[in-house]
C-alpha cells in the first residue's frame, strides 16, 4: 500500500467560517478579475443574510474524520489532508506540509463529482501549480476520477429528496414538480465538457429512484450564475423557473442541489433564501432536500474510488448510469477554461 500511495488529499473550494473572513475570501476569488468594490459589498451582504458563516469546511473535516475512520477498518493506513483553494489550509501549504512529513505519492478527491474546467481542471491547475512552486521535492498527485452516478452519491441523494417530499402538504404531493439544481456554467465552458450531461444523467438517476413511474414532472435548472449579462450561461435560472410554474398553476416545488453534494454557501443564499422566497411570493409549496455531505454511504464512495486505484476490493458497483466511467487520468485538453 505505501508503496502506491501514501497520503490521500481533500481538495475543495474553500470558504469564510466567520463576517471577518468574508471579505479576503471575496478578495482572494475575485483577484485580477477587476470586479467592481460595490459587487464585493453586495456578496458580503448576503454572506451577513445568512450569517456569514459557509458550512462548506466544517462539512469537509467532518468528511475526513468519518473516512479516517472508515479507510482504517478497510486496512489502509495513510494520512488524509485538507487543501482548499481560496481560504486555509490553502492548497499550496498542505502539500508543502505533506511534502515535510515524507508523502511522496498522494491520491487526491475533489469534492465536486462532476466534470468541468471549475469543478475540476482547474484544481488539477491549482495542484500543479503548488507542486512547481516547491519544486523537484514536491509529492507526485494524482487524482481519482469523476463520480457522478457512484451508487455512494445517487443513493443518500435519493433519500434526502424523499424527506423533502414529505414535507410538502400531502394535498399537493402528487402534483410536485421536482427541481434538480447545479451550478450553472457559460455555454462555452458547457459545451466543451460533460457538466450537463452528468448533471442530467445524475438528476434522472435519483428521480427515477424516487419517483419509479415518472409520475410527477423532473425539471433541470440552475442557480449561482455571474459575470456579464452579455454572455450566454446555462438555463433556466431556477427563480426564472418558478415564475413560470407559478404562471402554469403549479402549487407545490421540491428542489434536490443536486450540482452541490456537499453543503455550501451557494445553497444556503441561492435555494434557501432566494428561491424559498421567490416561491413564497408566488403562492407555492417550497421544500429544498439536504446535502449529502458525510453521509456513511458517501464516505464509504470515497474509500471505494481510493480502493479502485489500489486494486483492493470496493463495497459498491463503480456507476450506475449509461455514460463511460470517466478516466483515471483526465485527457491533456478535457474540460478547456
Amino acid at each position: 500500500m505505501n508503496e502506491m500511495y501514501d497520503a490521500l488529499l481533500l481538495v475543495s473550494f474553500g470558504a469564510p467560517e466567520s463576517l471577518i473572513e468574508v471579505k479576503p475570501f471575496l478578495e482572494r476569488i475575485t483577484e485580477g478579475k477587476n470586479i467592481p468594490s460595490s459587487r464585493l459589498e453586495e456578496v458580503t451582504k448576503r454572506y451577513e443574510t445568512v450569517g456569514g458563516v459557509s458550512p462548506l469546511n466544517a462539512n469537509i473535516r467532518n468528511i475526513k474524520e468519518k473516512l479516517e475512520m472508515e479507510i482504517k477498518n478497510r486496512d489502509i493506513d495513510i494520512p488524509i489532508f485538507i487543501g482548499h483553494r481560496n481560504v486555509e489550509p490553502l492548497i499550496l501549504d498542505t502539500i508543502k506540509d505533506m511534502q515535510e512529513s515524507g508523502v511522496s505519492r498522494c491520491l487526491a478527491w475533489l469534492s465536486s463529482p462532476y466534470s468541468s474546467y471549475s469543478s475540476c481542471r482547474q484544481y488539477t491547475e491549482n495542484i500543479r501549480n503548488a507542486c512547481s512552486h516547491i519544486g523537484d521535492d514536491a509529492p507526485q498527485i494524482d487524482q481519482i476520477r469523476r463520480h457522478h452516478d457512484h451508487p455512494g452519491l445517487i443513493e443518500p441523494t435519493a433519500d434526502r429528496l424523499r424527506s423533502a417530499i414529505e414535507e410538502i402538504p400531502n394535498d399537493l404531493r402528487s402534483e410536485v414538480v421536482l427541481l434538480f439544481s447545479a451550478h450553472s456554467l457559460p455555454l462555452r465552458m458547457a459545451d466543451s465538457c460533460r457538466y450537463e450531461s452528468e448533471i442530467n444523467e445524475a438528476a434522472s438517476l435519483v428521480a427515477n429512484k424516487v419517483d419509479p413511474d415518472k409520475r410527477l414532472r423532473r425539471e433541470i435548472v440552475w442557480q449561482s450564475r455571474s459575470g456579464p449579462p452579455s454572455i450566454p450561461w446555462l438555463e433556466p435560472d431556477i427563480n426564472d423557473k418558478l415564475e413560470q410554474l407559478a404562471s402554469e398553476g403549479i402549487k407545490a416545488v421540491v428542489v434536490s442541489p443536486i450540482g452541490f453534494p456537499i453543503g455550501n454557501f451557494e445553497i444556503l443564499w441561492d435555494l434557501d433564501f432566494e428561491a424559498s422566497n421567490k416561491a413564497a411570493s408566488l403562492g407555492m409549496s417550497f421544500s429544498r432536500a439536504d446535502t449529502v455531505n458525510n453521509d456513511s454511504r458517501f464516505i464509504s464512495m470515497i474509500a471505494d474510488l481510493l480502493c479502485e486505484r489500489i486494486n483492493k476490493p470496493t463495497l459498491t458497483e463503480a456507476a450506475l448510469g449509461a455514460l463511460k466511467v470517466s478516466p483515471e487520468k483526465c485527457e491533456k485538453d478535457c474540460c478547456p477554461s
